[in-house]
């Protein structure tokens, strides 16, 4: 039995290490969908990003949609950057990865989170301090 377990246990973690994500949600080619990071804290709003205005880091392209904003982020990309690398902070708090809407968005104590779709969004807000709890803890065991 005792090897039993074991291998079930090596059989779980091998899989969870396979499915493990980019720090930074990527898959459109550009960070966070091509949306500026920065605009979220400077303008209020969720605002495309230009391919005048790139950055590199932690290993994607970052839009920005003014010189001023992607200089900004250049400064210090923890500040500005979402968190859980841009993926749903709902999902996340639930111990995996989604995609995001770059209009499902909020700013809370200075950290900016991202949600899968505004409906999504409603569900993470009824719970705020528990999913962003939830959310940091298991961050750390979903990306690569």
């Amino acid at each position: 039995m005792m090897i039993g377990a074991i291998l079930a246990q090596t059989l779980i973690l091998s899989a969870q290490a396979r499915s493990l994500v980019d720090p930074v949600n990527n898959n459109a080619a550009v960070a966070i969908k091509g949306y500026d990071p920065v605009a979220y804290f400077k303008q209020g709003a969720p605002t495309k990003g230009s391919t005048q205005f790139t950055r590199q880091w932690m290993g994607a392209t970052w839009l920005f949609s003014s010189v001023e904003n992607r200089d900004l982020f250049a400064t210090n990309p923890e500040q500005y950057a979402p968190q859980y690398g841009g993926y749903c902070a709902y999902a996340v708090s639930e111990g995996h990865t989604a995609s995001i809407d770059p209009e499902a968005w909020k700013i809370v104590d200075g950290k900016l989170y991202l949600n899968y779709s505004k409906g999504v969004q409603k569900k993470w807000l009824g719970d705020t301090t528990g999913r962003i709890q939830r959310g940091d803890k298991n961050w750390p065991t979903l990306h690569k």
